[in-house]
This record gives structure tokens, sequence and C-alpha cells, in this order.
């Protein structure tokens, strides 16, 4: 497929042609929705914690007779049918990521962005970096691509820490690097720009003979 090139000041400098396999494929949407809850589950802390009736401090007599009193019979104040007892099936410290299958997420990853370059919001754009490391320039681009406090993801074709440092004040703009996507910040993106370099990197990365599905 063939796309437009962007210069930073928003005008058409030229047209290159992209992977099909990579950015005009078929959508598939189990495995964009297996991906984003893949991150999500990877990035849950899992420390909540609850006491159980052998947690709870006090004593562990029984409260009265079995017999003879008139009341229900009752066992420890650890019950947790007392208030301040313990807690039945509780959530306990626990470990939610899982691993998922390379080329299931591949394949989403390519979903992702053949959905997005269907969009007006994905643009590519000529490489550029903010050699001040300010966030105001970096701004000054941006204004010439999309509209401002739009959620926006850049991505990137290697790191750039001056890039990092003009962006990272900007709470609704996002960059990746071209090998290290997330699902869930390009599934939900408004705008999705692409430097020139990596999406030539987007193509030759998920278009090879090992990442097929």
């Amino acid at each position: 497929m063939e796309k437009k090139v962007y210069s930073v000041q928003g005008k058409e400098i030229k047209t290159i042609t992209l992977s099909d396999e990579v950015f005009a494929r078929e959508i598939s949407e189990g495995s964009i929705y297996n991906a984003i809850k893949n991150e999500l589950a990877n990035l849950r802390v899992g420390t909540a914690d609850t006491k159980t009736r052998a947690d709870v401090h006090g004593a562990h007599q029984k409260l009265w007779k079995q017999k003879g009193t008139g009341r229900a019979r009752m066992g420890t104040k650890q019950s947790p049918v007392w208030v301040g007892g313990g807690v039945v099936f509780g959530p306990h410290p626990r470990d939610y990521s899982y691993a998922m299958p390379r080329k299931v997420k591949q394949l989403a990853m390519k979903s992702i962005l053949s959905l997005k370059a269907a969009t007006d919001g994905f643009k590519l754009v000529e490489n550029f970096t903010v050699p001040t490391g300010k966030t105001a320039d970096l701004v000054k681009i941006l204004k010439n691509l999309v509209a401002l406090k739009e959620k926006t993801v850049i991505i990137l074709k290697d790191d750039d820490e001056f890039f990092k440092r003009a962006a990272r004040n900007l709470p609704w703009l996002s960059f990746l690097t071209f090998n290290r996507l997330r699902a869930h910040d390009l599934f939900y993106t408004k705008n999705l720009l692409v430097m020139e370099s990596a999406a030539v990197n987007l193509s030759g990365f998920y278009s090879s003979e090992k990442s097929e599905v």
C-alpha cells in the first residue's frame, strides 16, 4: 500500500510503499483482544490481601456453651459471620501475569496497525528529533500534524533521549519504538504518527517469514 509522508510543517512531501502484510492485512479481533488483556494482566500488582479466620487476632475459645442458651450454636469470634472475623474466599497476593504466544502477539500488532492505517488519524512523518529537549519545541511540531491534547502515539525508529525528555510532560502523548509496541496504547489512541524510518523498520520486523501467522 502507498502512504503519503508529511513534513514537520504538516505538508505532503512524498509517497512511500508500505508492506500490505503489516499495514493492510485482514483484522484479527480475537488477537487484539487477547494482546490487550495480556498487557493489562501483566501490569497488575496483585498485592491485595485479606485475613482468613486463622489470621484474625483474638481468643479462640467458644463464645458460649453449645446447648441450653436458646441461641444459635457458635464457635469462635474469628468466624466470618461476625464483624471483625475472617474473610471467606478473599483475595491474597498473587501474580496475574502470563505468557502469550509470540505469533498471536505479532498478529495483534499487525492487525492494529492495519486498523489504524485505514483511518484519518494515521500519518507518516519524516524523521525528526527535538535537539533542545524542550516540550515547547515538540508542541510546535505536533500542532502541524495533530489536534493538540488528543490522545496521540508516536512510533520512533529507536530510542531518542532528547525526544523522550521533550515528550514526558505531555500527558496525552505516548511514544514507542518500532520493536517494542504496546497493543493497548496503539488501539486506544486517536492519532498515530509513524516516523518514516520506523514504518520501514516495521515492515521488515513484522513481515519476515518467522513472524508469519
